[in-house]
């Protein structure tokens, strides 16, 4: 007789399988891409950021080159007047406070009026050119040239006495008594006549400006006097500064 065998009873453990399609399920939409939509919008936003720190980025430039513009002699590109006093006032500053020694130079350009008027200002912007030339390749990297104005410069000089400054001076004006500048087929020579001041701790910048200013003028008036200005011969220099 064959064993009774028990009927089959349903379990009544629940089943797991929904918990793992709800598992399976989060983890398909946690991968799933974020909707074109979405990843439009961040792109646009990354691209008009960038856009605008380019814009900012010029616009600082543009700033900076105002700003350095107000003290440069556009045609020279050295200091105008009001950067060249500028650089005098903080040298005086620090010539009160640490007791350091400088040197005022200021230079006139000889002839340039006659050269303007029978060529054109053209010809007196080569000039002008040569002279900046002249003076910037004769002074150290701490001294600065600046253009006072028409045919005017100003040199500050550091650490150098009375003596020294006068001595460099003369330098100067030899180097651009020798200037000979081509302009539409003309030899043009210019002159220039330098006033020097030694700066003090009780000099302001006007003051030192105007003794440094007669100076020049006194010395202008020497060279004048000492130096034959007419034509002798087809090599020699007229006062229209123009070699013939």
């Amino acid at each position: 007789m064959l064993p009774r065998t028990k009927p089959k009873t349903r379990s009544t453990t629940p089943s797991k399988t929904p918990a793992k399609s709800k598992i399976s399920t989060t983890a398909a939409s946690a991968s799933r891409p974020e909707a074109p939509s979405k990843i439009s919008a961040l792109a646009r936003a990354k691209l008009r950021i960038s856009t605008l720190t380019a814009e900012l980025a010029a616009a600082q430039a543009r700033i900076g080159e105002l700003q350095a513009s107000v003290h440069t002699d556009f045609l020279l590109g050295i200091s105008n007047r009001r950067g060249f006093e500028r650089e005098l006032d903080r040298a005086l500053a620090y010539i009160r406070r640490y007791g350091a020694t400088g040197a005022l130079i200021v230079l006139d350009v000889d002839r340039l009026k006659p050269i303007n008027d029978r060529f054109g200002h053209a010809a007196g912007d080569i000039v002008l050119k040569g002279v900046a030339g002249v003076l910037t390749g004769h002074v150290r990297a701490s001294d600065v040239v600046g253009r006072l104005g028409g045919d005017e410069f100003g040199l500050l000089l550091w650490h150098l006495t009375e003596v020294d400054a006068r001595a460099k001076a003369t330098v100067l004006e030899n180097a651009i008594d020798r200037l000979t500048l081509a302009f539409e087929g003309h030899s043009v020579a210019v002159g220039a006549s330098a006033g020097v001041a030694s700066l003090a701790a009780s000099d302001d910048v006007a003051g030192a400006l105007e003794r440094a200013d007669r100076a020049m003028y006194a010395r202008k008036a020497a060279r004048r006097s000492s130096v034959d200005d007419t034509v002798t011969d087809r090599r020699g220099v007229g006062r229209s500064g123009v070699r013939r």
